[in-house]
């Protein structure tokens, strides 16, 4: 932990948020986040490290307060960077000693350091975090370097597990944050176990949700469709979905399938489609905003989420969209990947299959598509996890305390199990 200087008790907290890009039509969990750290009276400041590249964007989004701040990216020169470094001299005395650190990470990164380091003195932030162990914690570790004030972030999976992870990286984020945030037990005891005692400050604080945005409603009697939502990448095993409900419909069973999302493998899954004569048993609906996704996941019989392991190391951690189709009363079948089986728990809040077995995913499907009692009971306990684990302000609560220094990764950790 740094210094309890570093909280003076006559300055008001202020926090940065350090995103690689807001919005993202993708990250619902960074807005409910926000909102719940709002709503439980949070000041906050968005720093954006990149423009947003779409101009798709959620309802809720229209609630965020916190103004936003995009850092410069594209088209830097040789003279934007010397000025830079000019300005932010006069003001940031730690800079000298820091000028190796700056120049160990990309260009564009360490201006974006110096300029964040400058937004602190300036906004009078008193904390940075940021989500995902990657850019955006490259950034808010140097801003935290030049100016003193405590940075915190949020590990989630592609920044833990992928490939192109750099280890001596991560561990020097670790070892170097006030805490940190994972999103699954499962991650915690990876990094635990990876890192050591640079992993000391690691503790689990769950997505959470705003749940009275998620009314739950019985599934006894909803007609035979399965949802599936994620980006179209593959990780999230729709390659196998297909495949599941191709044997389903083989064995006379007439069901509908509606998967809400787009990605890098649209053309692939559709070819897929295509080949198995499933075009009019499986709809694609591309990306859809919040609401239009809660519709179509409230008025299913079933959620599928067939995770799997890509071959680049690249997993889920806990899907949100998993944890809002509990909290509406969809039964889901899922793999045991990562975070997965610490909320669909076989046999009382859903159903786990492996990961790649399309026979076994089939199974589960047609099971839950049968029996309306089992979905009933599944349901109704999934909501009573969502409603004990997942209330988005216990979690905004949880968090504050951390970036407040007023608790430890440990005692969160002890309270939590």
């Amino acid at each position: 932990m740094l210094p309890s200087d570093h909280h003076p008790v006559d300055r008001p907290e202020k926090i940065g948020y350090v995103l690689k890009m807001y919005p993202r039509f993708s990250e619902t969990f960074i807005v409910n986040e926000v909102l719940a750290l709002e709503a439980a009276g949070a000041a906050l400041q968005i720093v954006s490290l990149r423009t947003p590249t779409d101009g798709r964007f959620h309802e809720s989004l229209a609630e965020v307060r916190a103004p936003v701040t995009y850092l410069r990216h594209s088209g830097l020169r040789a003279a934007d960077v010397w000025l830079t470094l000019s300005a932010a001299q006069a003001e940031l005395p730690a800079l000298p000693g820091c000028l190796g650190e700056l120049l160990a990470v990309p260009v564009v990164d360490a201006v974006q350091a110096l300029e964040l380091a400058r937004l602190v003195r300036a906004e009078g932030l008193t904390h940075l975090h940021a989500h995902f162990g990657s850019v955006a914690t490259t950034v808010a570790r140097l801003a935290s370097l030049l100016t003193g004030v405590p940075y915190t972030f949020t590990a989630h999976a592609k920044d833990i597990f992928h490939e192109s992870v750099e280890p001596a990286d991560l561990a020097r984020k670790l070892a170097g944050a006030a805490a940190v945030v994972t999103v699954s037990d499962y991650n915690l005891e990876f990094l635990r176990t990876t890192y050591g005692t640079a992993a000391d400050s690691v503790t689990r604080v769950y997505n959470g949700l705003d749940l009275p945005r998620f009314p739950y409603s019985s599934p006894e009697r909803r007609p035979p469709v399965v949802a599936a939502v994620g980006r179209l990448v593959e990780k999230k095993g729709f390659g196998d979905l297909i495949e599941a409900v191709a044997l389903l419909v083989g064995d006379g069973r007439r069901l509908q399938v509606d998967l809400v999302g787009t990605g890098p493998l649209e053309g692939e899954l559709c070819a897929h489609l295509r080949a198995r004569g499933l075009t009019d048993v499986v709809r694609m609906h591309g990306a859809l905003p919040q609401g239009q996704v809660r519709r179509i996941v409230s008025q299913a019989a079933v959620f599928a989420a067939p995770c799997v392991i890509g071959q680049d190391g690249n997993r889920d951690g806990l899907p949100t969209v998993l944890l809002e189709a509990m909290a509406l009363g969809t039964p889901c079948v899922a793999t045991p990947v990562t975070g997965i089986p610490e909320v669909v728990q076989e046999g009382r809040t859903g159903l786990l299959v492996p990961e790649s077995d399309p026979v076994r995913l089939a199974a589960a499907l047609g099971r839950l598509l049968d029996d309306g009692e089992l979905r009933t009971r599944l349901a109704v306990q999934a909501r009573t996890l969502m409603e004990a684990e997942f209330d988005g302000h216990r979690q905004a609560r949880a968090l504050r305390q951390i970036f407040a220094g007023q608790t430890t990764a440990r005692d969160l950790v002890g309270a939590s199990r």
